[in-house]
């Protein structure tokens, strides 16, 4: 093991507590995600943060003022951005996978997995209008 994990394995007593707040998702036509959010999961912009270069759109379910958060952060100078490979998709739970699926389709995601059954659970896979990849979850009751 080296010197720096050692160092660091033998400070850490207690891990701190933490609660999951958002992912951001920097996007190349803000207007264009924000509608596609909005009409295909339901979210709703619950702050906006305008900077001189970005503005930032933190989307959530209609009611909740805190909790888990979609940001879609914007650069005004038009940078060039990639989405990459470097990350999974986000994980959604809904009702109905089918219902959903189809309904995020006609709203503008592209089918990249059709639902199937997993153990417990249905599943899909589908990407935003910018190839980010969405995955939906619905535990089935047994």
């Amino acid at each position: 093991m080296s010197e720096t994990a050692t160092a660091l394995t033998t400070q850490t007593t207690t891990a701190p507590t933490v609660r999951f707040g958002f992912m951001k998702f920097v996007v190349r036509d803000l207007i264009k995600m924000r509608s596609f959010y909005e009409r295909a999961l339901g979210l709703v912009v619950a702050q906006t943060i305008d900077l001189p270069d970005i503005v930032e759109l933190v989307m959530r379910r209609p009611g909740e003022e805190t909790g888990f958060s979609l940001i879609l952060y914007w650069n005004k100078d038009g940078r060039e951005i990639d989405v990459g490979t470097g990350h999974g998709p986000l994980g959604l739970y809904v009702r109905d996978v089918d219902v959903a699926f189809a309904h995020a389709v006609k709203e503008g995601a592209t089918p990249h997995r059709e639902p199937w059954d997993a153990t417990g659970m249905r599943v899909a896979f589908l990407l935003d209008p910018e190839g980010r990849e969405l995955e939906l979850i619905s535990m089935l009751r047994g």
